[in-house]
């Protein structure tokens, strides 16, 4: 006890010589400085390489040339934006309003927007606008001329306007981010002359970046330069100025940004990725892009009576190695994919189960359903009424695709199927799809451009027969899913819809997703602020370009972000 009490001593004494140490100390501290963080501010040029040639700044004619897109989303706005979840958000309109049944779109235009020559933007833009998309002679998509033509619009006033549907059709907002072009300039062309109007080289628009000159070497035009807006209605740039420069390949572009050229490489393709990943002053954004990678599979063709069994199909799935077509073949430039809704969008549902790679319960699957090796030596299995495991797997002549395939051929192999492969030009492609003479196709699905889900066109029984149904899939469940997905305009409905569509999907498997691919660009790490999210075309990369900065505003002045100028 003695020894218990002698510490407890030793312990208070320590206690307070440590007290008034800390007292001592304190009083002799100086006083607390605040130290404010530096302030991104506005000034310098971000140039940009793109794989291309620039032809027209026309939001309408940059759908035929994508690398006209970049600056042209820069110049342009539409009606609404959509978010990275693909929700609609006001952009040129203020606010809109749909009628009970759904085929009435009333919108109204904010009272701040001007065009870049400073005149007011009105609703007789926006008609001008529409009823090019529907001229005959304009060019424009077939299926979005057809969609067009269908749909009436009706000025009310200089700020208000009215869209007249033959029936409700929730997906509509989808259409409506095309930028606006000015009628008090382009009105009294004729759809043909505007085409090969002045205005596509020097346009005016609205966007937070207005056109400056173009940049022409040896009478060839080789980028444009775009500046600050200062009038726009949005949050303002902080960037002063933005170039795009335009180049016959990745390889010339990477040499470009290499000799200081360029600060930012508007798509980082395969060929330069390694180079571009070992670079420490570059820094990577990716993002998955509005296309998924899949194997149709034809249940209607009666040579393949195996395919109409779902577990069988399930086997299929389970029997690809998805991660190795992620990691290898694509150079971990992809997303598996569990269903035909994109990630990370408002329709998406997050807990579907995922088919994991796993060829002995595949294979148990197979000899479940009573498919067994007839005799020895033989590669495909059989069941007792004949049924041979044996098809032919199309695919593009172009990309990865036949790499893809053989890899997808050796997995099959490896279950007990004979698969023969084919690949074929495009348009033949399309064209044993469209008149349903394939039995499995390793095709791409690309919905840029199309923020709204909408499966209906691929997946819809109706469509079964001539429309983009080209697995032939004949569920009425599912079927009743996207029909009512496309009537109701509550949002929450509609997920709940389309959630109840991808677990049926999911339980079916008509079809085998593969993956989604990404899109991947690098800007050099002295420009600061950049962000990206789910995107919806190539350009949507751009969106928060009014939050990039060189500069930061510090004590005595500014500096750049790094030791590098905004010029270098």
């Amino acid at each position: 006890m003695k020894l218990i009490r002698k510490l407890r001593w030793q312990i208070l004494i320590i206690v307070l010589a440590l007290v008034v140490i800390g007292f001592v100390l304190w009083g002799q501290q100086a006083e607390p400085v605040l130290v404010e963080a530096p302030e991104p501010t506005s000034g310098g040029l971000y140039t940009e390489g793109i794989v291309g040639s620039l032809i027209r700044l026309n939001p309408l004619l940059a759908e035929f040339n994508p690398p006209d897109q970049d600056p042209v989303s820069l110049l342009f706005r539409g009606l609404i934006r959509f978010d990275s979840t693909g929700l609609p958000q006001p952009d040129l309109s203020s606010a809109w309003g749909i009628s009970a049944d759904g085929d009435v779109y009333n919108f109204s235009l904010r009272p701040d927007v001007f065009w870049h020559d400073g005149e007011p933007v009105t609703s007789a833009d926006v008609v001008f606008t529409v009823n090019l998309l529907k001229d005959p002679e304009f060019p424009v998509p077939e299926d979005l001329a057809e969609f067009w033509e269908e749909i009436e619009i009706v000025s009310l006033d200089e700020r208000n306007f009215q869209f007249r549907l033959p029936e409700a059709y929730s997906p509509f907002l989808g259409y409506l981010d095309f930028g606006i072009l000015p009628a008090h300039l382009l009105g009294d062309l004729s759809p043909t002359e505007i085409v090969d109007a002045p205005f596509n080289l020097q346009p005016v628009g609205t966007g937070p970046f207005q056109f400056d000159r173009l940049i022409v070497e040896d009478d060839q035009i080789t980028g444009v330069i775009l500046k600050q807006n200062p009038d726009f209605f949005g949050q303002q740039a902080y960037l002063d100025q933005v170039a795009f420069k335009y180049f016959p390949d990745s390889h010339t572009v990477w040499e470009a940004y290499q000799a200081g050229e360029i600060q930012g490489i508007g798509e980082i393709s395969d060929d330069i990725l390694a180079d571009a990943l070992a670079d420490e002053n570059l820094r990577f954004y990716t993002s998955r892009l509005p296309e998924m990678t899949l194997v149709l599979l034809n249940l209607n063709n009666p040579e393949l009576p195996f395919l109409r069994e779902v577990d069988l199909r399930k086997a299929l799935l389970q029997g690809i190695n998805r991660q190795y077509l992620v990691d290898h073949l694509n150079q971990g430039q992809a997303i598996i994919a569990d269903g035909p809704v994109f990630p990370k969008t408002w329709a998406y549902y997050e807990n579907l189960p995922r088919y994991e790679y796993d060829s002995e319960f595949a294979i148990e699957i197979l000899k479940d359903l009573g498919y067994t090796f007839p005799s020895e030596g033989v590669t495909a299995r059989e069941n007792e009424d004949g049924d041979r495991l044996e098809m032919e797997l199309i695919y593009p002549e172009s990309g990865i695709h036949a790499q893809i395939a053989r890899a997808i051929q050796e997995n099959w192999t490896t279950l007990g199927f004979k698969i023969t492969l084919r690949s074929l030009p495009y348009e033949e492609l399309m064209d044993r799809l469209e008149s349903r003479e394939y039995e499995a196709a390793l095709v791409d699905i690309n919905l840029t451009g199309m923020p709204d889900p909408d499966p209906y066109p691929f997946w819809h029984q109706t469509q079964a027969t001539n429309g983009q149904n080209y697995s032939t899939w004949n569920d009425r469940r599912a079927s009743e899913y996207l029909e009512q997905g496309r009537l109701v305009l509550d949002l929450g409905e509609r997920a709940r819809l389309y959630k109840n569509f991808q677990v049926r999907f999911h339980d079916q498997l008509p079809a085998l997703p593969l993956y989604y691919p990404v899109y991947s660009y690098g800007v050099a790490a002295e420009v600061k602020g950049v962000r990206i999210g789910p995107i919806f075309k190539a350009s949507d990369r751009l969106n928060t370009i009014t939050d990039w900065y060189i500069f930061v505003e510090v004590p005595g002045g500014l500096e750049p972000t790094n030791d590098k100028s905004a010029g270098e």
